[in-house]
């Protein structure tokens, strides 16, 4: 209830306020609303010649005319209670309900399809009962600790479950060898939760309360905490008091695993006992952790995750019996020892309010009506009391259970469901007797538009000034209104004013048209939720729509979805769904063509799940036969894969044209075929009769799956795509740092490239890969070997020509021979090799022997680059005149910046020009050699060499 319109406990009553009380009428004497009769106009709310029953402007005595829309509005505003300057009342929205007598419970159950159990007669006084919030259902187990009467119900204990109007839903035989059961309670997403007297929970699934998710309870409490003692629900937690007076909370009782805590130790001792508990829910604390409230001897303790806090010690309230927190989390009313009710705030400052009951004994329940009311039940009396003023007494002679609500308090009994709430301002302003406010006034000019009288335009011209806020007026009470007859009155007179009145949007009257709509179709007795429209808009149509869904009024939900153009794909899913589950013995052909007919209502409806649902319970013929018709790949493959088409699904995954769809049925096959121990072939048949399935495998197979590719080659007939795999193998040993330190590495390396020899022998298209790897095993082999033996990790990986120079460079020229011989290096190269060998270590001496030995096979050069390149001018000019071409000698005199000698050379050459503009630039780097050179050839006549 907002703020604007909520009453203030501290404000000093207002005496100018007329009205008067009526004399509580006995339950069940009023009709139901919904079945649109009226109260009897003999209904009286005044005494006669009472002088203050008269409105201030016809107290002197005039006869007022009553017209019939006067008659109405006392006869209306003769069932509201005033409590403080504020008017309450009580509504019967289900009577008699059908657990009421005997035999209408017994006609009842017989057409319900409950299981066949006779429900019989329902007496709250015997039966621990529970009511979710928000016109949710009705749970009741009959309590094994009192002695009960049996009359037509078997003997063993049922766990009941009946909408608002007492209808039943389901029922179910209850656990057998279970401890006693403590309480009900319903969850936020309504699940029914039973606490165990022993500390364990055990949860039901709505509508068939079925246990969920398995038949044994969930433990909240170790063995050794003695059971419970008491406990408290909220939405989505519970708070438990132990025997031994400890606290034990659970923010997540919903959950598979629920992770229940205890709170600080409140230090209550053996010989104390806690007296009463109240909660505070975790969204109203700061730390957002529940705070506990006990009542321990004269105080109360609030106990927390952080510690305990005493409260109400300077307060002197004494020992609370009863305490109930208020909806927002900020008020607590407390009964004390001696009578008293108190309001105050939840960290006990001050005491707000105090009223003292005529009972000292405490009262069974205590219940907050919104927040400007508290209820506190003794049986046979229902007290409500205000901030100010007289309270309310009501009375009751049979057993009722308050269930509050936002907005009021719903009164359940043996043959009744009631709803106690403040009358909305609107509708005072309205209904209210001797009321001549604009509202009220356009209320009786629709009256008297119907009566053609012409009245009605004299209403009209007395409210012109104000018309929108009364046709704002009309419209909010009729949003709050149970009577579909006056919800209609309302209407019309708000539309008698939207005809004078263009500056008020209309879309305001079309919107309370489709809300009460829904909300009279949901109140109905069939389906019996009892929603207000302050209720209905906290709760969302979404949520509402959900609530229908779970209670398998699918009609109605799709109906309302389709009025308030919501997606009815939810709907029409769980419609599905259920009759899937239902429909056992129907042949899968027969079930897919009426399930169609329906799942074609909407577009884009997921066909997936509901084919995932018809596998989970055991139809996959069923589930194969719906997933065809899922059009988004990405919902369709899984479940393909689910029930084992596999090939289907990777011909949906490659038409899709998504690479990870593919790759996520190639890996649930491979998958498959490892855990089933199967040999691969088979996957390696599939994937190779699909290109795009064939590449993304070995795509994905060259990177970490060698192996499985290899196979793949090897089974398929790739011989060479194998071999090349295995060199590549070879690489990525040899890249290891530990392959070319004579390790177990180097053989592995050794016998892939042996294997991919042999691979390429067998094919005649790959000759020289198959040499080149005979060759290259061989050159390991040897390599390998000199590792071993010169204790020297400088060989592996390096070619031929590298390792005989690294053998002469260590002196080692009988290996180096060796490995001449091995492979097969020609003489000229093997000149080359030792050269270069000799002057990288500088032996220039063994050099000059060398050179000795016999004439080179390709000439000194070797030996005169070898030296230039050493930087040795001196030994290179050893073997510079033993060079037999002119062009050499000249090159090589002019590479050490001989220019003189380079000249002399270059003139004994036959293509001289080309030779001397060669030379010059080779020469150019010394301007001393480059002048000598041009001097050179001027004297010996040499033009255009440059």
């Amino acid at each position: 209830m907002s703020s604007s319109i909520r009453m203030d406990w501290t404000r000093p009553t207002c005496q100018h306020y007329w009205a008067a009380k009526r004399t509580p009428a006995t339950p069940g004497s009023y009709t139901c609303p919904t079945r649109r009769t009226s109260i009897p106009e003999s209904t009286s709310f005044t005494q006669p010649g009472d002088p203050a029953a008269l409105p201030p402007r016809l107290a002197a005595g005039d006869r007022p005319h009553v017209c019939p829309a006067m008659s109405s509005s006392v006869s209306i505003a003769a069932e509201w209670d005033l409590l403080s300057d504020r008017f309450y009342r009580r509504l019967t929205l289900y009577s008699p309900l059908p657990w009421s007598t005997p035999a209408a419970a017994g006609a009842t159950s017989s057409s319900s399809g409950v299981g066949g159990a006779v429900i019989g007669r329902l007496d709250l006084s015997t039966h621990i009962v529970s009511a979710a919030p928000f016109g949710g259902p009705i749970a009741a187990v009959r309590d094994d600790s009192k002695i009960v009467q049996l009359h037509s119900e078997p003997s063993r204990r049922r766990l009941l479950l009946f909408s608002s109007s007492a209808h039943p839903i389901a029922s179910a035989p209850w656990p057998p060898l279970l401890p006693r059961l403590h309480s009900l309670a319903f969850s936020s997403s309504l699940n029914l939760l039973a606490l165990l007297s022993d500390g364990s929970l055990l949860r039901f699934r709505l509508p068939d309360l079925q246990p969920s998710p398995s038949s044994s309870p969930v433990p909240l409490l170790p063995p050794a905490s003695g059971g419970v003692a008491d406990a408290l629900f909220w939405g989505g937690g519970v708070a438990i008091l132990t025997e031994d007076n400890r606290v034990v909370v659970a923010t997540d009782i919903e959950a598979d695993d629920p992770h229940p805590r205890d709170l600080a130790d409140p230090g209550i001792g053996d010989e104390e006992h806690v007296l009463c508990m109240a909660v505070v829910e975790p969204q109203f604390v700061m730390s957002g952790s529940p705070e506990v409230l006990l009542a321990v001897g004269d105080r109360v303790i609030a106990v927390d995750e952080d510690g305990v806090q005493v409260l109400g010690v300077e307060l002197e309230i004494g020992p609370v019996q009863k305490m109930a927190v208020s909806p927002n989390g900020k008020l607590l009313a407390a009964f004390a020892h001696d009578g008293r009710l108190l309001v105050i705030p939840t960290d006990f400052s001050r005491i707000i309010f105090e009223y003292e009951c005529d009972s000292a004994l405490p009262p069974e329940q205590i219940a907050w009506c919104g927040l400007d009311s508290v209820l506190v039940y003794w049986p046979e009396v229902l007290l409500m009391v205000g901030p100010n003023g007289d309270p309310v007494q009501y009375n009751y002679d049979e057993p009722i259970k308050l269930i509050p609500e936002c907005d009021g308090v719903r009164i359940l009994s043996n043959s009744s469901m009631e709803f106690l709430h403040r009358v909305l301002d609107s509708t005072t302003l309205i209904f209210g007797i001797g009321s001549m406010s604009p509202a009220a006034l356009l209320y009786d000019a629709r009256d008297h538009y119907d009566r053609q009288s012409a009245k009605a335009y004299d209403n009209y011209l007395l409210i012109s000034s104000s018309l929108p806020e009364a046709i704002e007026a009309c419209i909010d009470a009729a949003g709050h209104e149970f009577d579909v007859s006056r919800q209609r009155t309302l209407l019309r007179a708000a539309t008698y004013g939207l005809a004078f009145c263009s500056r008020f949007p209309h879309e305001r009257f079309q919107e309370m048209c489709k809300m009460l709509r829904v909300l009279n179709a949901v109140r109905d007795p069939e389906i019996g939720m009892p929603l207000t429209i302050q209720q209905y808009k906290l709760l969302t149509a979404t949520v509402l729509i959900g609530r229908l869904i779970n209670a398998n009024q699918h009609l109605l939900a799709l109906r309302i979805s389709e009025y308030l153009n919501l997606n009815p794909e939810v709907v029409i899913m769980h419609w599905a769904c259920e009759k899937i589950t239902a429909s056992t013995t129907l042949p899968d052909t027969v079930l897919l063509e009426g399930l169609l007919d329906k799942l074609r209502l909407c577009k884009g409806i997921s066909y997936a799940a509901v084919a995932a649902h018809a596998d989970n319970s055991g139809r996959r013929r069923l589930a194969a036969m719906l997933v065809d018709h899922e059009s988004q790949s990405s919902k369709q493959i899984p479940l393909l894969l689910s029930i084992d088409e596999q090939d289907k699904a990777l011909s949906k995954a490659i038409e899709s044209g998504d690479t990870d769809l593919v790759y996520l049925v190639l890996f649930h096959i491979w998958q498959k075929v490892a855990v089933e121990k199967k040999a691969p072939l088979d996957f390696f048949g599939v994937i190779n009769a699909r290109p795009v399935a064939r590449d993304l495998f070995m795509a994905y197979a060259r990177h970490s799956k060698h192996e499985e590719l290899k196979d793949f080659f090897l089974s398929t007939g790739r011989l060479q795509d194998a071999a090349f795999l295995l060199l590549t193998e070879s690489r990525e040993l040899e890249r290891n740092p530990m392959a070319s330190k004579g390790s177990p590495l180097h053989a592995p390396q050794v016998r892939l490239i042996e294997q991919a020899h042999r691979l390429f022998a067998e094919t005649k298209e790959h000759v020289f890969e198959s040499k080149a790897s005979e060759e290259h095993a061989k050159l390991l082999r040897s390599q390998h070997e000199l590792e071993v033996s010169t204790k020297q990790p400088i060989f592996v990986g390096s070619s031929v020509s590298d390792t005989i120079k690294t053998c002469i460079a260590m002196g080692n020229e009988r290996a180096a021979l060796r490995v001449k011989s091995e492979f097969k290096v020609p003489d000229k190269r093997w000149y080359w090799l030792k050269t270069c060998a000799l002057a990288t270590v500088g032996n220039w001496d063994a050099l000059e022997k060398f050179s000795r030995e016999k004439r080179p096979p390709g000439g000194y050069k070797p030996f005169v680059e070898a030296c230039i390149d050493a930087g040795q001018k001196n030994e290179a000019v050893k073997y510079i005149p033993k060079l037999t071409d002119p062009r050499e000698r000249s090159e090589a005199y002019a590479r050490m910046g001989m220019a003189r000698e380079a000249e002399e050379a270059a003139s004994q050459a036959k293509d001289s020009d080309e030779l001397f503009g060669r030379l010059k630039i080779t020469l150019a780097q010394s301007s001393a050699a480059a002048s000598i050179f041009d001097t050179l050839r001027d004297r010996l006549s040499f033009q255009g060499a440059y």
